[in-house]
């Protein structure tokens, strides 16, 4: 072997053995989990410190305390250890994706049409780790909070890589009995009358889009019930609480099944929501996200409502 290239794998062993015996916080405890005797551990140590010519280490009887200039070769190592584990990942990752990837799920989505098919997707890339999260909430994925994020609407302006997964309609809908007891709305302006349910995020004003005659408008509605999920807001209007807006996604079986009839669809502007997935982007993205992100859009585009 070269003698550069023999002095830079000892250099990372070196590197790897100081940062496991700060963590063990002791030679006997690193060297158990290195398979090393103690006093092999402790020439190594001598050994970085007669090579940098500083003292590391502070040994007495009872435990081991870190220099000042250990501090520094301790974040150095495992700053070097971190590009070197990502690097060796990124390698490994053109032949066979793996390693831990974090989702994060709008709850109904994510119950209703991203966990089914996991499944599948745990089966075809068995080295990946898949680590999901359902929540309404915006994680931050610049922040690292996850790897991937399915979202809704609009999206904010980011350096983020944005990948249409697909669409689903919004469609007003009640139950065949609460339209028997409350009469069928036969124009936009009748849902003054009638017990609106809505979305209570804050960016989600009560005020619901028509179309008439080629001219769009909207109508300000109020109810007694807001929740933070189309699915909450589906089962409240297929138990004959009330009329709701909703995607068409979460409420596909209780249509089918005449549990929910649309209504004022003569009036739908075409109420349309975009499907993201999010991430960060780049020549080094992941292979574990590049596939996932693939896989969805291909499922998603296959079952769209």
């Amino acid at each position: 072997m070269d003698a550069k290239l023999a002095g830079g794998a000892d250099r990372a062993r070196s590197l790897g053995l100081f940062a496991m015996v700060v963590e063990q916080g002791s030679f006997s405890a690193a060297g158990r989990a290195l398979e090393l005797s103690p006093s092999a551990v402790a020439r190594a140590v001598d050994r970085i410190e007669a090579r940098l010519g500083v003292r590391l280490l502070l040994r007495s009887t009872r435990a081991l305390s870190l220099t000042a200039e250990g501090q520094t070769y301790l974040q150095s190592a495992r700053r070097i250890l971190a590009d070197l584990d990502e690097a060796e990942q990124r390698i490994a990752d053109q032949g066979a994706p793996r390693g831990r990837l974090r989702i994060s799920a709008a709850l109904s989505h994510g119950r209703l049409c991203v966990v089914p098919l996991l499944g599948e997707f745990a089966a075809l890339y068995p080295h990946i780790l898949i680590d999901i999260a359902l929540t309404d909430t915006l994680v931050d994925i610049a922040a690292g909070q996850a790897d991937v994020a399915i979202r809704f609407g609009p999206l904010a302006d980011s350096m983020l890589t944005a990948r249409k997964l697909g669409e689903t309609r919004r469609v007003i809908v009640a139950s065949p009995d609460y339209l028997a007891r409350n009469g069928v709305p036969r124009d936009p302006e009748d849902l003054h009358a009638h017990n609106c349910l809505n979305f209570n995020f804050r960016r989600a004003e009560p005020i619901w889009p028509f179309r008439r005659d080629g001219q769009d408008f909207t109508l300000a509605v109020k109810g007694s019930i807001e929740a933070n999920n189309g699915e909450t807001l589906g089962q409240l209007a297929a138990s004959g609480v009330g009329i709701a807006r909703v995607g068409a996604f979460s409420i596909a079986d209780e249509i089918e099944s005449g549990r929910l009839a649309p209504i004022l669809e003569e009036y739908n502007p075409g109420d349309v929501e975009l499907i993201h997935a999010v991430f960060v982007g780049g020549t080094t993205i992941p292979a574990r996200i590049r596939v996932f992100v693939d896989f969805l859009a291909a499922r998603l585009r296959q079952g769209a409502g």
